[in-house]
């Protein structure tokens, strides 16, 4: 029998979001039975992926790139003249190695790690739509709050804030993404919406050296930074403009937004009930787990019992050690130890970000075509492994900004690949919700790790942060090595009828098997 979403129709062929989905293979061994046959044509099964891609994977990406540009926007609101006018560089406490720089970037994760596993329970509750919609509109009003701040310990406080809203975010997204997609179509779509991020954070430079324009000229005041526009400094406007672009988009997004298969004909002008009920049937064919469940505390927390949750963590945190510590301080590495200006060092952050989303594209393609999902971190790894060492310690900056393209490249590819790799390894809706905090928990420990890994006091080499972020690489390459061991195995022993893999209860599919 054919398999739904063969056929190519010349009106799909021109639609640009065919790109996202794979037609060639199917997440199951089987075909659709003959209902789901007839219901449906193939080319109009291919529409409703299509439209899924335009409404779900661009609107929550959109929403993610201002929330990874509200997060990170404070080393370029630093070289911008906000760590001379607050007094970022001097140590807290006194005498202490630890900058007040680390320490505004640093009591973001307090709050962004604490209150992620009741956010995952709460979009189930509140729907994404609401749940999404409010946490962006309330964080954008927080960095525009930041803009006004006169001391270093009011930033402080805003960005305490700024964690618990965004704490939500991104595992409600991965969550939210999962549930629509089968095992081997999610990690072109978990691409492309992590690509749109960092599309964003190659624009955010540029973004930013334009609207620190909005302030004075340090030449026409005795103490720059110099008041410009409204009496405000130009890193206050980079925060003020980015904020206000936050809550607009927040407030777009409770239309834009859609909820859970289950609740998707509800949405505003998206699929009908008999089309919803095409996706479910779809996803429970690839794992048996789209229909919605009750809570249930334990099987929530249940699921810390398997050990395979924690090693996707610790892949996601040695991932996000090295995204957020370029994040943060890529545009201070090319000012002082590069010696770029402070124009270009804003600027030069965005070739490398835009070279990153076209190698997560091609690793998302690659993973979901070929069906593997443990090599695309390796690769991702060893790419990092290359670029560190000729970033850190090549004598020519030409040299060493190539460095910064290949970890870049390999670091940012490696979020969308770890997610992948998470997401086809379990079953079970709230197992699924308890792996999604887990993993971006850790990715915010990773963003603590990042936040001190390049110290002030190791300006302008940097040599220690360099060997740390190497240290993190290695560390998920022998992460991988000894799951795909225990994939190998447990699939064998699967195949030999000896077990069933995933199965809590009499309701669960059987015969699932891990992505090697």
């Amino acid at each position: 029998m054919t398999q739904p979403g063969v056929a190519r129709g010349p009106d799909i062929e021109k639609d640009p979001t065919t790109m996202l989905e794979d037609v060639e293979h199917t997440p199951t061994k089987t075909s659709y039975d003959n209902d789901y046959e007839s219901e449906f044509t193939e080319q109009e099964q291919k529409k409703i992926i299509h439209r899924i891609d335009r409404r779900l994977v661009v609107t929550v990406g959109v929403l993610y790139c201002i929330s990874l540009m509200d997060r990170t926007n404070l080393s370029a609101t630093s070289v911008a003249g906000m760590s001379r006018e607050l007094n970022l560089a001097l140590p807290y406490p006194a005498g202490s190695t630890v900058s007040r720089y680390s320490v505004v970037t640093l009591v973001f994760f307090t709050t962004y790690i604490f209150f992620q596993p009741p956010s995952t329970i709460l979009i189930r509750k509140l729907g994404p739509r609401l749940h999404l919609s409010v946490v962006t509109t309330a964080w954008g009003a927080v960095t525009i709050g930041m803009g006004f701040a006169n001391n270093w310990q009011v930033l402080a406080g805003l960005r305490v804030v700024l964690g618990i809203l965004e704490a939500g975010f991104f595992p409600s997204c991965v969550y939210l993404l999962s549930t629509w997609y089968t095992r081997f179509d999610v990690g072109k779509r978990y691409s492309a919406f992590y690509m749109l991020g960092s599309l964003a954070s190659a624009c955010a430079g540029i973004l930013a050296f334009g609207l620190m324009q909005l302030g004075g000229k340090d030449s026409s005041c005795a103490a720059p930074p110099c008041p410009g526009r409204g009496g405000l400094t130009g890193w206050r406007w980079i925060f003020i403009i980015e904020g206000i672009l936050t809550c607009a988009l927040g407030l777009g997004s409770y239309f834009a937004l859609v909820d859970f298969p289950d609740m998707a004909h509800k949405s505003w002008k998206f699929l009908n009930e008999r089309e919803a009920k095409f996706i479910i049937a779809r996803v429970d064919r690839d794992r048996g787990d789209a229909k919605p469940q009750p809570f249930s505390a334990s099987k929530f927390f249940r699921a810390g019992l398997d050990i395979k949750v924690w090693g996707y963590a610790m892949i996601f945190f040695n991932t996000t050690t090295v995204t957020y510590a370029l994040a943060y301080f890529l545009p201070i590495i090319l000012n002082e130890k590069m010696k770029f200006s402070v124009a270009a060092s804003q600027c030069l952050v965005s070739p490398p970000y835009a070279f990153a989303a076209i190698v997560m594209y091609a690793t998302g393609w690659a993973g979901d075509k070929y069906r593997i999902r443990g090599p695309i971190i390796i690769f991702n790894m060893v790419l990092c492994l290359i670029g560190l060492p000729i970033m850190g310690f090549h004598k020519k900056a030409s040299v060493q900004y190539f460095g910064v393209f290949l970890t870049t490249a390999g670091a940012n590819s490696n979020i969308p690949a770890a997610m992948s790799y998470q997401a086809n390894n379990i079953r079970g809706q709230w197992k699924r919700a308890f792996c999604s905090a887990t993993l971006v928990g850790f990715g915010g420990i990773g963003g603590i790790a990042g936040g001190l890994v390049f110290r002030s006091q190791d300006a302008p080499n940097y040599k220690p942060g360099i060997y740390a972020c190497i240290a993190c690489c290695i560390l998920s390459i022998i992460v991988v090595g000894l799951l795909t061991l225990k994939f190998q195995r447990a699939n064998s022993k699967a195949e030999r009828g000896g077990v069933e893999l995933e199965y809590d209860d009499e309701n669960d599919q059987r015969g699932f098997r891990y992505t090697i």
